[in-house]
């Protein structure tokens, strides 16, 4: 009953938005001029608005960039943010006047789980209108399986891919009693099936699980949790959170003496949790630094062997940052994976744009992603669409902190059992 309680003010809301903003279906108001316009729902603001900020920045850096030479008969391009705090309530609002109201061509970019997975009904359910999503910062399942991954179009790997990487190399040196810190929700939980399933594979299970709700701050204090989780004996500990929650638990484990490896996933953020850490470690003379694992489902930007790496950072050298959604202007940090995950996608983006031609209209969206069959992103692997396959890239990262980044794990035996 309790559950029912919570779905039908949800379901209600649902109901009353579609009927009181559902006009006669009419054609994207953009597609007869020479600019098409995407819908980007993302957190700009909170507790991990970082994450917002940081893949706005890497997305528009490309898009302006591509737009400066579009030419007189190419198609420009524009990104409509708006801020949903990385609350699910909030984003189906915006996502509804994006639709209804806004008539955008395409949704794009859109920031996590919880927010990202509550708005995939409005894909079946506006279908007459050909909605689809493109490229969100999120590896979760939904988006990617029935009935709803016909409507979505990924990029980056899967969390599945990463924790299946990250548990089979934790196995390879002997640690086989894994624990798992998550954010209670979508994304949390499907991290959680992640490592489930991907131990399940070596007839392992969970040894120990603790979770938090998702919002929480750097201040948390979540020494219980750590504490719970080194009770039961685990040698390894993977974390499914963003990277205020991760750098807190890092923290409170740490000053609780836990040495064992800590392992986090590509939505964290780990540039902005290492700032985070760093200054905590600078102010209290621990280093919180030491033996973190991070997945991460791009290349360095430290590896300028890669022609796209060099390209990412000549474009964000001179890109200024701009003005956030809300109007403040911001100083981010330069480079980052996730602001180089966002470039990467505005590529893309424009490169669906460019196969679009003279006749762009969301009915052909499908048609042209799926003909995007070995896209060289300059990554050392090719972005692959087709039939029956709607995420471009598997690959997975593995780093750790080395000379205060994150950087490219070439040996694992330090963390040998």
């Amino acid at each position: 009953m309790d559950k029912l309680r919570k779905i039908l003010p949800v379901a209600a809301l649902f109901a009353l938005l579609v009927v009181l903003l559902r006009p006669a279906p009419v054609p994207a108001g953009t597609e007869a001029d020479r600019e098409l316009v995407f819908g980007m729902s993302a957190a700009f603001t909170g507790a991990n608005g970082e994450l917002g900020i940081e893949y706005y920045r890497g997305l528009m850096a490309y898009i302006e960039y591509y737009n400066a030479r579009a030419g007189e008969h190419g198609r420009t391009i524009r990104v409509k943010p708006a801020n949903d705090g990385y609350n699910p309530a909030p984003c189906f609002q915006n996502t509804v006047n994006f639709i209804v109201r806004d008539h955008i061509f395409a949704l794009a970019a859109y920031v996590g789980t919880p927010t990202a997975t509550h708005v995939l009904p409005l894909l079946q359910k506006f279908e007459d209108r050909h909605v689809c999503m493109l490229f969100p910062f999120t590896g979760a399942q939904p988006l990617r399986a029935e009935p709803f991954g016909k409507y979505v179009f990924n990029l980056r790997a899967s969390y599945f891919d990463e924790t299946r990487a990250l548990v089979d190399h934790l196995l390879d040196v002997g640690r086989d009693r894994v624990g798992v810190f998550y954010q209670s929700d979508a994304y949390g939980r499907t991290g959680w099936d992640g490592v489930r399933r991907a131990l399940a594979a070596h007839g392992l299970h969970i040894v120990a699980e603790a979770a938090y709700r998702r919002g929480a701050a750097f201040g948390q204090d979540f020494t219980f949790e750590a504490r719970h989780l080194m009770d039961a004996g685990v040698d390894a500990i993977i974390v499914v959170g963003t990277y205020a929650s991760q750098a807190a638990f890092i923290r409170d484990a740490r000053n609780q003496g836990c040495g064992l490896p800590i392992a986090g996933l590509s939505f964290t953020d780990s540039d902005k949790m290492l700032d985070l850490l760093k200054a905590e470690s600078e102010r209290t003379g621990t280093d919180y630094t030491r033996d973190l694992i991070q997945s991460q489902v791009v290349p360095s930007y430290e590896e300028t062997d890669l022609p796209g790496v060099r390209f990412y950072r000549e474009v964000m050298g001179k890109y200024e940052g701009g003005i956030m959604p809300s109007g403040e202007p911001y100083s981010p940090r330069r480079y980052s994976f996730v602001s180089f995950e966002g470039f990467l996608n505005g590529r893309l983006l424009a490169e669906l744009v460019r196969r679009m031609g003279d006749n762009p209209s969301r009915e052909r969206i499908p048609e042209v992603m799926e003909s995007i069959r070995d896209f060289d992103l300059g990554i050392g692997v090719n972005a692959r669409f087709g039939p029956g396959r709607h995420q471009g890239l598997d690959a997975i990262y593995l780093t750790t902190v080395r000379d205060g980044r994150f950087r490219s794990i070439g040996s694992w035996e330090r963390w040998r059992k």
